[in-house]
C-alpha cells in the first residue's frame, strides 16, 4: 500500500507553494457557475499551466498526500443500529504484481490508459481528447482520468465532480508519479479499486466471481474483471450478464487497438466460457435496500465506479426493522421455497416518502435483481386512479350502472366487450363504492369512456406513474405495465391528501468526519384534493369488508385500512395503506409465466402481515375527513338518500354540494306523504326502464 511520503524541510518553499495552488483553487470555484462545457476549458487550460508552471517545483519539491481514506462505509437503520457495510476494507488482499497475471495488466492499462507507461501522470491528450467528445456531445461523455489520477482518488479523495477536486487529483497524481515507479502504482491501483458486489481490489474480485486466486485467472476471465471498475453495478456478471460480456468485448477490443492481442485470440477468449462461483450476499439485513440505498447514495452525490463501497461515510437510512423482519418473515412463509414464484414489496410513510421496509425478490443471494422497479401490469389496483378521474369531472360515489357482461362501442365502431373476473356479476344496479369492493370491470371500464380516457391518463401521470400508456377502453383495467415503487408513492396521495411525496432510502449521509454532506429535499407537490382522496380512502375501506376482495386478510390487521387488490393472468397485487403506513407487494413470475388461483391471492397475506407489524410498531391514526366532506347515509341499491324502510344502508362520502337530494324510490319512508310516494313510483319506473 502506498504511505503517504514524509514532509521535506522547505517550509518556506512549501508554503509558497500551497499557498499558490489554494489561489489556483479558489479561483476555479468562482466559476462554478459557468456551463460544464466551459468548466472543461478552463480546467484544461489551467493544468496545462500547472504543468509547466510548476513543473520545476515538482522536481524539487512535493505536495504532502493527505491520509488514505480506508475506513468502510456503513449503512444504518432508522433506529441508529448498523445493518451493514457497503465494503470491507480489512478483507482486501493485496498481491503482488508478479501474481497478477499479465493478461489482466495489460487488459486494465489498454482500457484504462493506453498511455500508461508513456506520461507522468496526467494525460493531457487524452484530456484534449475527453474535451472533444465532450463539446461534440454536448455533456460530459469521456474522462480523461490516468490510472495514476484514478489511484490518486481512490485513496485520498472523494468522488466530487467539482474543478477543485480534479486539481487535487492533478497534483497527487503528479505527486505520486514523482515518488514511486509505475510497478507499484499499477500494483496499488489493482488492490484498491473496486470490482463490485462487496470486492475491493483484483484478489477479492477473482475469489468472488470465479472462485480462485487472481494468479490462476485465465485470458476470459481477466478481461472480464478489467472492465468492471468503469461501471461495476452496471457489469456485474451477477446483476446482468448480458452487460458484462458486452463490456468484456470492449477490454479485448481494446487491447487489439493497443497490440496486446490480435484479433482472433480476441474472438477466442470472447467466447470462451466462464464458470462464476456461486453468488454469496455480504448483507444479510435487508440486502435489497441495501443496495437500492447504495445506488441512490451514489446518485445523489453524482459517485462514479461504486466509490461509495471505498468507505469513509456513514448513510442514515429509514429502513424500520421490525417492519423489515415481518416483511422477510411473511415472504419466507408464503412463498413456497423452490417454487421459482418472485415477490417484490415496498413500505413507506406516505407523509414523508421514507422507504422503512424492502424487497426486491425473495432471495438476493440467488436473484440480486430488483424487482420492485420492474414493469408489471398493475390489473386491477389501477382502477382508483379511473373513480380519482371521475370524481374530479362531476361524479359521485353514488354513480349507479348494472353489472353484468357489456359490449361497448367506442372510436365510431369498434367493439369491445368485458368480463368480470370468474364471470361473477350481480345483474343489478350497483354503485361506485360498490364496483371498487368487488372490483368490477365493466364499472371501470364504462366510468372510463364516460370520463374520457384521456383524463383518465392525465390523473396517471400527475400521481407520477411511468408507463406509456394509450386511451383505451381496456386503460381501466391496468394493462399498461406499472412498478411497485410507482403504485407505492402514487397511493401515498390518497393517505396523506393529495401531496406527491418522492420516496427516499436515507435521511442524511455523513463523512469519516461526522459532517452532513448531503440531506434528502422533503418537497411535497399538491396534485390531488384531499376531499377526492378522502372519498376514494372511504370506498378503498370497503375492499376489506365483508363482500371485498381484501376481506379475507381484513382480521390479521387490527385497525382501519384501504386497500385494493389486482390480479392479472402473471401478476398478484395489493397496494394499501392507512393513515401513516403505504405498502405495495406484487407476486409472479419473473418470465410472465401463468400463476393459478392460489398464487393469485399470495400477495395479500404479506401484505397484511406488513400491516399487522406497523399497528404492532406504532399506532395508525385514522382517516381524517378534511373540510368540504359530507357523509350521508343512502341506499346502495339506488344510490339515493336512505330512507328508515331500506333494509341496507350504507354511509358514503361526497364532495359537499353534491351528495343526493332525493330519498330512495324503492324504499320510501311510510310517514311519507301521497305525493312523495307517487314521484318515488316514477323514479322507481324510470330506473326499471333505464335498466
Amino acid at each position: 500500500m502506498i504511505k503517504p511520503p514524509k514532509t521535506l524541510s522547505s517550509p518556506t518553499v512549501s508554503q509558497r507553494l500551497q499557498l499558490r495552488i489554494q489561489v489556483m483553487k479558489d479561483w476555479l470555484q468562482q466559476q462554478e457557475h459557468r456551463s460544464p462545457r466551459s468548466n472543461r476549458v478552463i480546467s484544461i487550460v489551467f493544468l496545462g499551466t500547472l504543468g509547466i508552471g510548476t513543473g520545476v517545483g515538482f522536481a524539487i519539491h512535493h505536495i504532502p498526500l493527505p491520509t488514505l481514506l480506508d475506513e468502510p462505509s456503513r449503512i444504518l437503520a432508522q433506529d441508529g443500529q448498523v445493518i451493514g457495510q457497503l465494503s470491507d476494507q480489512p478483507a482486501r488482499i493485496p498481491v503482488p504484481l508478479q501474481d497478477i497475471p499479465l493478461s489482466l495488466q495489460e487488459a486494465t492499462i489498454a482500457v484504462e490508459d493506453a498511455s500508461f507507461y508513456h506520461h507522468r501522470g496526467l494525460n493531457f491528450k487524452g484530456i484534449a481528447r475527453a474535451l472533444l467528445a465532450d463539446l461534440r456531445a454536448r455533456r460530459v461523455v469521456q474522462g480523461g482520468s490516468t490510472i495514476t489520477q484514478q489511484l490518486a482518488k481512490n485513496l485520498f479523495l472523494s468522488s466530487d465532480r467539482t474543478l477543485g477536486r480534479k486539481l487535487q487529483e492533478a497534483l497527487y497524481a503528479l505527486d505520486l508519479e514523482w515518488h514511486f515507479s509505475k510497478k507499484q502504482i499499477l500494483t496499488d491501483y489493482l488492490n484498491v479499486i473496486y470490482y463490485g458486489d462487496g470486492a475491493t481490489g483484483i484478489e477479492a474480485a477473482s475469489e468472488l466471481y470465479f472462485g480462485h486466486p487472481v494468479s490462476q485467472l485465465d485470458l476470459a476471465e481477466s478481461t472480464l474483471l478489467a472492465g468492471l471498475p468503469k461501471g461495476p453495478s452496471l457489469y456485474s456478471p451477477f446483476t446482468d450478464r448480458n452487460a458484462a460480456k458486452i463490456r468484456q468485448r470492449e477490454v479485448l477490443q481494446a487491447m487489439v487497438r493497443v497490440g496486446y492481442l490480435t484479433q482472433s485470440a480476441a474472438h477466442a477468449a470472447f467466447i470462451a466460457p466462464l464458470h462464476f462461483a456461486h453468488h454469496q450476499s455480504q448483507h444479510s439485513v435487508a440486502p435489497y435496500f441495501m443496495h437500492a440505498a447504495a445506488v441512490s447514495a451514489e446518485n445523489s452525490l453524482h459517485l462514479q465506479n461504486n466509490a461509495l463501497a471505498r468507505g469513509g461515510l456513514s448513510i442514515q437510512s429509514t429502513l424500520n426493522l421490525p417492519l423489515q423482519n415481518a416483511l422477510d418473515q411473511a415472504i419466507a412463509k408464503y412463498i413456497p421455497a423452490r417454487s421459482g414464484l418472485q415477490v417484490a414489496a415496498i413500505v413507506m410513510d406516505p407523509a414523508t416518502g421514507a422507504i422503512k421496509a424492502y424487497s426486491g425478490g425473495t432471495n438476493y443471494t440467488e436473484s440480486p435483481y430488483d424487482r420492485v422497479h420492474a414493469q408489471r401490469q398493475p390489473g386491477s389496483v389501477f382502477k382508483p386512479f379511473v373513480f380519482t378521474a371521475a370524481l374530479d369531472n362531476g361524479f359521485t360515489a353514488a354513480m349507479h350502472m348494472k353489472s353484468a357482461p357489456t359490449t361497448f362501442q367506442y372510436d365510431g365502431g369498434r367493439l369491445y366487450t368485458v368480463h368480470n373476473f370468474a364471470d361473477d356479476y350481480t345483474y343489478g344496479q350497483i354503485d361506485m363504492k360498490e364496483a371498487v369492493a368487488h372490483s368490477d370491470n365493466v364499472f371501470a371500464v364504462s366510468t372510463n369512456l364516460r370520463v374520457g380516457p384521456d383524463r383518465v391518463i392525465d390523473i396517471a401521470q400527475r400521481f407520477g406513474l411511468s408507463a406509456d400508456m394509450h386511451p383505451y377502453p381496456s386503460l381501466a383495467l391496468g394493462v399498461f405495465p406499472e412498478s411497485a415503487y410507482d403504485l407505492a408513492r402514487a397511493y401515498a396521495i390518497f393517505a396523506n391528501g393529495g401531496f406527491l411525496v418522492q420516496p427516499h432510502y436515507f435521511t442524511s449521509i455523513r463523512d469519516a468526519s461526522g459532517h452532513a454532506i448531503y440531506q434528502p429535499s422533503a418537497a411535497r407537490l399538491l396534485v390531488e384534493s384531499p376531499v377526492t382522496c378522502c372519498i376514494i380512502t372511504d370506498m378503498l375501506q370497503n375492499v376489506m369488508q365483508p363482500g371485498g376482495t381484501g376481506y379475507r386478510v381484513s382480521h390479521m390487521i387490527p385497525g382501519p385500512i384501504a386497500a385494493k387488490t389486482g390480479t392479472t393472468d402473471t401478476d398478484a397485487w395489493i397496494v394499501g395503506y392507512t393513515h401513516k403506513t403505504v405498502c405495495a407487494v406484487w407476486v409472479g413470475y419473473d418470465r410472465m409465466r401463468p400463476i393459478d388461483g392460489v398464487q393469485s391471492h399470495l400477495a395479500a397475506p404479506i401484505f397484511a402481515s406488513v400491516m399487522k407489524a406497523a399497528y404492532a410498531e406504532e399506532p395508525q391514526g385514522s382517516f381524517v375527513q378534511p373540510p368540504g366532506v359530507t357523509k350521508m347515509a343512502i341506499d346502495p341499491e339506488t344510490g339515493q338518500r336512505a330512507t328508515p324502510a331500506c333494509p341496507i344502508v350504507e354511509q358514503d362520502v361526497f364532495a359537499t354540494g353534491t351528495e343526493p337530494t332525493s330519498t330512495c324510490s324503492v324504499h320510501p319512508d311510510p310517514k311519507s306523504g301521497l305525493s312523495q310516494h307517487f314521484n318515488q313510483f316514477l323514479q322507481s319506473i324510470w330506473r326499471l326502464i333505464r335498466g
